[in-house]
């Protein structure tokens, strides 16, 4: 531990003192203490400086990630707790476990960290306490405060956060401004006010490290913004939507997780992506087995006719849902429209047009395939409490929470009362449009997927697909929409089919934009019957922010590789040593039919006996993609 500018009243704590998992300390001005993650390569440091401000930095593999950087609360009516602090007592502790989650990106999750908590006071009368965890993973650095019950701070309001993100240089990174929004490559200084989480920044030569969040049930979101006077540096904001950017809170009150993920590379910090579960609380829901996550195609005649023959889609091409959208019961804007009622907005639907939903959920029951239905916020907040038992009644299987408000404590909090709620009910859910996940689908896996991406909705281009894995991807599942059909797609239809591997989704929607007549036997499509939504295994072969990306996933004994490409056409050689040996499987690879690119939508299938030795090559377009599928030699 190196030393610091501090007063002579203040000591160093020798780092042998704390290595003993669970010991304590109890010394009063203690000045510096750190903990190391388990492998020895992430190191968290806290100190105070001479006028009591809290600060902590971190390094990787010895290299300084984040410079000394502030911490602290600013409380409405109260004095700020910021400086003045003191260390009352340091608790360690080691944890090493693993779960399996109901479904995820892989079967087992490791949670090994090593913890400090450090307790402080300030120079107040009577002292106000404060406490600060610091967790030291391999795969990164996270810290919260609480405070804890105390005569003076029973109840309070915290206005604003100071914690900050502290870097050395003008890094490479990749800010996004909205949920929803459309990713710049940047450098830091350039990073605007109001930067969406999880923000990725590069460091030249390595590593590469993310500022994310987890584990935001009851709070205000945080966004980040810059620091002025402080080149490279920024904090994490309390942002909402609305104004009560302010949380409300009782002794004792511990804030949601901030979190500092950090890797070799931008491909390593997606194999890494558990650790915002492992920031979570474990599942709160005893039987999970109705919890089923598939492939959805969204119904949009909104008729009986129409949601029949969607099922009968869906049995014959391997999807699990189908899924009405807005407009059954009305128009999803208009407060008069009564979500336990089916009334078809005129807007929507032709003359005549009638729906017997409960038929419809009766037809697909006997087929094996639920019903999803969208609900817009207008009726939810109204009606949640009401349809969720008639909705049951009904058959229906899941929502699709529409339009939810995010951003301040309030919506927060009611967002993830409505996720329990439904789960009550047996409710698979999927949330749109800004709400972006924090890990709470580990809590309540019956939050399946959620928007928060700019998807096929929006029809992005293929770099900004090759952009999302590495960013948005960090932070849990995203309902892509996955299109086939439409001639607005901007990429190839290998491309397409590559997504269904790279871009994680339990829920995952796929011919967004298309209907069960359009489908024309194309062979290429049994990619999309075979292909899983869960995993039991996670690789990310290669990849580049914004130029390509490979990903291998296994699902059984079958794996399925992924590759995505922008910017140029490209050659990418696939090494499939990740399969394993002594095996045979049968590859079955899906790739652009023509890599010139002047012809996007066919696509060629070749199928070739491989294995753990064997080096595949795709030549891909410039909005090109492949998709694999490896079945093992019987």
């Amino acid at each position: 531990m190196s030393l610091r500018n501090v007063s002579s009243l203040m000591i160093v704590l020798a780092i042998a003192t704390f290595l003993t998992e669970g010991q304590g300390l109890s010394l009063r001005d203690a000045v510096a203490a750190e903990v190391r993650s388990p492998d020895g390569k992430v190191t968290v440091d806290f100190h105070t400086d001479a006028q009591g401000q809290l600060l902590y930095s971190v390094s990787y593999q010895g290299k300084p990630v984040l410079l000394d950087s502030q911490l602290g609360l600013v409380l409405k009516e109260a004095a700020p707790l910021v400086g003045g602090f003191s260390v009352v007592n340091v608790e360690r502790a080691e944890h090493d476990a693993t779960w399996q989650p109901v479904y995820g990106e892989r079967s087992e999750i490791r949670d090994h960290y090593r913890q400090m908590v450090v307790s402080l006071e300030d120079n107040q009368q009577p002292p106000r306490k404060l406490q600060l965890t610091f967790r030291a993973y391999d795969e990164g650095v996270a810290l919260c405060y609480t405070i804890a019950k105390q005569p003076r701070l029973e109840q309070f309001v915290i206005g604003d956060e100071l914690t900050q993100f502290r870097f050395a240089e003008d890094h490479t990174a990749w800010p996004v401004y909205a949920a929803q929004g459309v990713y710049q490559k940047t450098t830091l200084s350039e990073i605007k006010p109001n930067c969406e989480r999880p923000l990725l920044v590069q460091f030249d030569g390595g590593p590469a490290v993310a500022l994310a969040e987890a584990r935001l049930v009851d709070y205000v979101r945080t966004r980040l913004q810059p620091v002025k006077d402080a080149p490279f540096t920024l904090k994490a904001h309390l942002a909402s939507a609305v104004e009560a950017n302010t949380a409300e809170a009782m002794a004792a009150f511990t804030t949601p997780w901030r979190v500092v993920m950090v890797a070799d590379s931008p491909a390593e910090l997606i194999e890494r992506n558990y650790l915002l579960l492992n920031l979570n609380d474990p599942c709160a829901i005893e039987d999970t087995s109705w919890i089923k996550p598939g492939k959805v195609i969204r119904e949009v005649t909104l008729s009986t006719a129409g949601g029949k023959a969607c099922i009968d889609f869906a049995v014959d091409r391997g999807l699990q849902y189908i899924e009405y959208d807005a407009g059954w019961y009305g128009h999803e804007y208009s407060k008069e429209s009564d979500a336990t009622t089916i009334t078809l907005d005129p807007k929507r639907v032709p003359p005549g047009t009638t729906l017997d939903l409960e038929e419809v959920c009766r037809y697909g029951a006997e087929r094996g395939i639920g019903v999803i239905v969208y609900v817009n916020r207008l009726a939810l907040e109204r009606q949640l409490d009401e349809i969720l038992p008639l909705y049951k009644k009904w058959g229906i299987k899941g929502l699709k929470y529409g339009f939810v408000q995010v951003g301040s404590q309030e919506a927060t909090t009611w967002m993830h009362e409505a996720v329990r709620k439904a789960a009550k009910y047996q409710m698979v859910v999927d949330i749109h449009d800004e709400y972006r996940p924090t890990g709470y689908e580990r809590t309540y896996p019956n939050l399946l997927t959620q928007e928060g991406i700019r998807g096929n909705e929006e029809m992005p281009p293929a770099e900004h697909n090759l952009i999302l894995p590495f960013t948005r991807g960090l932070c849990g599942a995203g309902d892509y929409t996955i299109c086939w059909y439409s001639n607005r797609i901007k990429t190839s239809r290998a491309h397409q089919l590559g997504c269904a591997v790279v871009f994680y989704s339990p829920l995952q929607f796929v011919y967004w934009y298309d209907r069960p007549a359009m489908y024309r036997g194309e062979p290429e499509l049994d990619f999309f019957k075979h292909v899983p939504t869960v995993w039991d295994e996670t690789k990310v072969l290669q990849g580049e922010v914004g130029r390509y990306i490979t990903v291998a996933r296994r699902s059984g004994d079958t794996w399925f590789v992924g590759t995505l490409n922008a910017e140029q056409r490209r050659e990418l050689k696939i090494p499939l040593n990740f399969l394993p040996p002594d095996s045979k499987f049968t590859a079955e690879v899906h790739g652009d039919a023509d890599p010139t690119g002047a012809d996007s939508k066919k696509v060629k299938i070749d199928v070739a006996t491989v294995d753990s030795s064997t080096i595949l090559t795709a030549d891909l377009a410039h909005n090109g993609g492949q998709a694999i599928r490896l079945v093992p030699v019987k």
